[in-house]
C-alpha cells in the first residue's frame, strides 16, 4: 500500500506551499485539509470569534475553493487517518488527531513582532502559543523536521529557542525564485505600492490614518497602489484609503508578488511581502528591522518544494531528514 500524506493548508500563501511539496511526491497519496481547530475553538469558529486566524471561516472557505478547483482530495479535519506523515505550516496551534504522527513544519514566511502578548505566553508556558500570533513558530518541538527560508532565519529561529539540529534549509515555496513575478500581465508599472496588514484584526494597535498619509508623502507624485491583506476587513480599508489617499488605486484581490515586481517603492508594516521586495531589488520600507530583513531573505534556489518534498521522502523512508 502506498504511505499517506497529511497536508495541513490554511491562507493561500500556506495552501500553495503546501500544494507545490505535494507535486514532487507523486509516490505517495496525498489529503488535504483547511487548518481546523478542535473542542471550544470550534464553538468560537462557528461564532466568527477568531476570523483573525487562519482558521477563520473566510480562509477557511477560500482555501476549499482552491482545493477543489485543482482537484485535489480533500480530508476535512483529517477525518481519514491515519496517516504516515503530517506536513503543515503552522505549529502554534496543534490538532488533536495529529499528536504522535510524525510531522514536517514548513515556515510559511515572517513571523509577526514579539508583542506584549508574545512575552505573556513565553513567561506562562500553559497559555496556547496562538495567543501571540505566529511569533512563536517552530517552539512546540512537535516536529520531526522544520523547514526554513534561510541561514538567517536558522540563526534567528534559534536565537528564539527552537532546536537547530532539527531545521533544515530548504527554502521555501512562493519567496524561492522571486524573478519568476517579474513576467506578468499587471498593467501597471513605476508606482509606489503598499501591501497593507491585519493588524487590527488581529488585536494590535494600528494608526491606518497616519500610514496612509505616509504613503501619500512617500509617493509625491506617483501612482499610489494599495494591495489589502486578504485577512482584514476591505469594506473599512478602502473607505480610510479613498478618504486620506483620493486618487489611489485599491486591490482587494490579485497577485501581490507580481505587482511588487512592477512597482518602483514598497511600503508594508509587518508582512512577508517584505521578503519579496528585497529579493527583487525594490526599494522596500517596512516596520521591520530591513538590515536583519536583508539576513533573513529566503534562499532564491528555484527548487524549495522540491528539498522539502526530499525532507518529507528521507522520513516516509525512515532516513535522517538532515
Amino acid at each position: 500500500m502506498k504511505k499517506k500524506i497529511f497536508f495541513i493548508c490554511g491562507s493561500m500563501n500556506q495552501t500553495t506551499q503546501m500544494h507545490q511539496i505535494a507535486r514532487h511526491l507523486e509516490e505517495y497519496d496525498h489529503a488535504f485539509s483547511p487548518f481546523y481547530v478542535d473542542g471550544f475553538d470550534r464553538i468560537l469558529k462557528k461564532l466568527g470569534m477568531i476570523e483573525f486566524t487562519v482558521a477563520g471561516n473566510k480562509l477557511s472557505n477560500r482555501c476549499r475553493d482552491y482545493l477543489r478547483d485543482q482537484s485535489l482530495p480533500i480530508d476535512e479535519r483529517g477525518r481519514n487517518r491515519p496517516y504516515d506523515l503530517v506536513v503543515t505550516c503552522s505549529d502554534v496551534y496543534l490538532q488533536k488527531n495529529i499528536s504522535g504522527n510524525r510531522m514536517v513544519l514548513v515556515q510559511e514566511g515572517v513571523t509577526d513582532p514579539e508583542s506584549f502578548m508574545c512575552h505573556l505566553v513565553s513567561r506562562f508556558r500553559f497559555l496556547p502559543l496562538w495567543f501571540a500570533g505566529n511569533a512563536l513558530t517552530g517552539l512546540s518541538d512537535a516536529y520531526e523536521v522544520f523547514c526554513v527560508a534561510s541561514d538567517g532565519y536558522r540563526d534567528f529561529f534559534t536565537q528564539k529557542g527552537v532546536c537547530p539540529e532539527k531545521m533544515v534549509v530548504t527554502g521555501i515555496p512562493n519567496f524561492d525564485n522571486c524573478r519568476q513575478y517579474s513576467s506578468n500581465t499587471f498593467p501597471y508599472k513605476g508606482y509606489v505600492l503598499v501591501c497593507t496588514s491585519a493588524l487590527r484584526e488581529t488585536l494590535q494597535f494600528e494608526n491606518r490614518r497616519a500610514f496612509i498619509r505616509k504613503a501619500v508623502e512617500i509617493a509625491g507624485s506617483r501612482q499610489l497602489i494599495f494591495k489589502l491583506h486578504p485577512g482584514e476587513k476591505h469594506r473599512r480599508a478602502t473607505r480610510e484609503i479613498n478618504r486620506y489617499a483620493p486618487g489611489a488605486m485599491v486591490f482587494s484581490t490579485g497577485n501581490a508578488e507580481e505587482m511588487i515586481a512592477n512597482c518602483d517603492v514598497l511600503i508594508t508594516r509587518f508582512s512577508s511581502t517584505a521578503l519579496v521586495g528585497l529579493a527583487l531589488g525594490k526599494k522596500t520600507l517596512s516596520d521591520f528591522n530591513m538590515e536583519e530583513m536583508r539576513r533573513l531573505t529566503p534562499v532564491q534556489n528555484g527548487s524549495a518544494a522540491l528539498n522539502i518534498a526530499g525532507v518529507c521522502r528521507r522520513l516516509l523512508e525512515r532516513e535522517d531528514p538532515c
